[in-house]
């Protein structure tokens, strides 16, 4: 299933959820470069929330007082923020996108520009910070908007819970137009979640986004989401 539109009506433009989408592409065709010089690895790597690194460097920081473990929480936490805007996939840059586009724009309608960004920056950190707790030994670099934007889909049910989206149903040949219920896009989130590894990037050494805990920071943004509209009601 294809979300093209919801039936919400939006007073204001939705400024800020076009540049994340703008700012998104734009990393992730740098991203396309990086790779054909042999750089992306080392980049996100460099870049990608990787719960290892971060932990290990607030052990050496708090507990031995490390000049250079310091920096280094200080360098690896920049991460829990530009991590959000790299991908792994086309398939995952596409689905993380169209949901944005799709849900973004009523979620910013209502809480404003300057508080939308901060609600979804803030939604991928926490997502990142929550990842760390979770799976502090992971040496696998974490990427992806994904749990910034489960929050916003999980914000949008919330304050939206009867909303229908316009929905293409690809079928083999045929391209079916429908409408589903917001509610729906739930399942479909998480569903979609087994096909992003299509169109992979070659991240080595071992890729990126290998675990688990990848779906359940997603279950803490949708959880935040909802929290969140709910309290400010």
């Amino acid at each position: 299933m294809i979300p093209i539109s919801d039936n919400i009506r939006c007073w204001n433009k939705p400024i800020i959820n076009y540049w994340l989408i703008g700012i998104n592409i734009a990393v992730f065709l740098w991203e396309l470069q990086l790779e054909f010089s042999d750089t992306l690895g080392y980049f996100v790597n460099s870049w990608g929330v990787i719960p290892a690194q971060m932990s290990g460097a607030i052990t050496n920081a708090f507990f031995f007082n490390n000049l250079a473990a310091w920096i280094i929480v200080i360098w690896r936490s920049c991460s829990l923020i530009f991590g959000i805007f790299l991908h792994g996939s086309f398939s995952q840059i596409l689905g993380n996108m169209l949901f944005l586009w799709v849900f973004g724009k009523s979620v910013e309608n209502i809480l404003g520009h300057k508080h939308y960004l901060g609600f979804y920056l803030t939604a991928g950190i926490l997502t990142g910070i929550m990842q760390i707790l979770v799976e502090p030994s992971l040496t696998v670099p974490l990427i992806g908007g994904n749990g910034a934007i489960a929050a916003i889909l999980g914000a949008y049910i919330m304050k939206f819970p009867k909303a229908k989206i316009d929905t293409i149903l690809p079928l083999i040949i045929l391209y079916i137009p429908t409408e589903v219920p917001a509610f729906f896009y739930i399942f479909w989130w998480f569903l979609q979640q087994l096909f992003y590894g299509i169109g992979s990037l070659n991240i080595p050494p071992i890729g990126v986004n290998q675990s688990a805990v990848v779906f359940w920071g997603q279950v803490v943004g949708l959880s935040i989401g909802a929290v969140f509209m709910r309290l400010k009601k």
